[in-house]
């Protein structure tokens, strides 16, 4: 039995910039997804508490502005901090139901002062433990107004029945070192996570699959204008220029010959399942293995530093 594993994809909306009432939306789904025999639930990238849409709405590059600083401040404040228990009842919950989650979530941690925010995909495992935060290396285009980069520190994988599992933040996964370095640790199930939209994942998601001969979970979030809380500071800018749909979902899962097994689900919020065979990733393997058989480590290697980043070492 160990051999197969029922995975769940929680394709939601967040309470947009608002951490509680979006924790509660996380809760539900993995109750929801517990209820449904699953082992596994992944949620899409920064759903807690979303994603700074308002950067590509409201001239977010604009220098010293009240409109920024302001929006900034905000979503600081509703981000997660690890350290201060924020993430306890997700991990209570996890133990108590034994589901293992990868959850996407905007992190403001103490280790670098707690003012700076990233873009965070953690891993709890069945026993609630969380196992690796990995915050995302390099934000993209605009989100490197809201997001500081990240580090290696949570390029990990982890052990989920027959199945090794390691994940990535949306447009990471294009970049190729970083997708080998998970490779190299025996991945086998990889969870991609996005912000939300088919033209994210409808391509990539086959393409790591058969280059990986992995199975490929891509998560995203969806967002919509009723989804914005009348309450957000400066809501009528932010909705001046807002489409009624920012992210239409596109969640989806290949197998390990590229094939879909889930294609991209649009426009629908909910908790979607799959049950995947290991026996398919040995099959695939047979005739290509990315960091084995098919590998030639004496012409090129990887080095990973997975060193935790911070400006200061203490020495008491």
């Amino acid at each position: 039995m160990n051999s197969s594993l029922k995975v769940a994809m929680a394709q939601i909306a967040p309470v947009w910039l608002n951490k509680l009432e979006t924790l509660n939306k996380v809760k539900d789904a993995i109750i929801n997804a517990a209820n449904n025999d699953a082992e596994l639930i992944v949620f899409g990238e920064g759903l807690i508490p979303g994603y700074p849409f308002w950067l590509a709405l409201t001239g977010g590059a604009e220098w010293n502005t009240d409109v920024n600083k302001t929006l900034h401040a905000h979503y600081v404040q509703n981000s997660i901090t690890i350290e201060n228990g924020d993430l306890n009842a997700i991990c209570e919950l996890c133990k108590k139901y034994k589901i293992a989650t990868y959850l996407g979530i905007i992190e403001r941690p103490l280790d670098r002062g707690g003012h700076s925010i990233y873009a965070s995909l953690v891993y709890i495992d069945q026993n609630g433990t969380i196992q690796s935060v990995h915050r995302k290396l390099q934000p993209t285009y605009d989100e490197r107004l809201t997001w500081a980069p990240g580090d290696g520190n949570g390029l990990r994988v982890h052990s989920l029945k027959d199945f090794t599992v390691g994940g990535l933040n949306c447009w990471e996964n294009w970049m190729p070192l970083p997708r080998a370095a998970l490779y190299g640790q025996g991945e086998n199930l990889h969870v991609a996570v996005w912000p939300g939209s088919d033209h994210n994942t409808k391509d990539i998601t086959r393409f790591i699959a058969r280059e990986s001969r992995s199975y490929v979970i891509s998560v995203s979030s969806l967002m919509a204008v009723a989804d914005f809380p009348k309450d957000t500071p400066y809501i009528d800018k932010i909705l001046e220029k807002a489409p009624k749909q920012l992210a239409n979902g596109g969640s989806c899962i290949a197998g390990p010959d590229g094939e879909w097994i889930v294609e991209p689900i649009l426009h629908k919020e909910g908790v979607f399942y799959a049950t995947l065979d290991f026996n398919k990733v040995l099959k695939e393997r047979q005739n290509f293995d990315a960091v084995g058989h098919y590998s030639r480590p004496d012409v090129t290697q990887l080095t990973i530093n997975r060193e935790r980043q911070s400006t200061i070492k203490i020495d008491d």
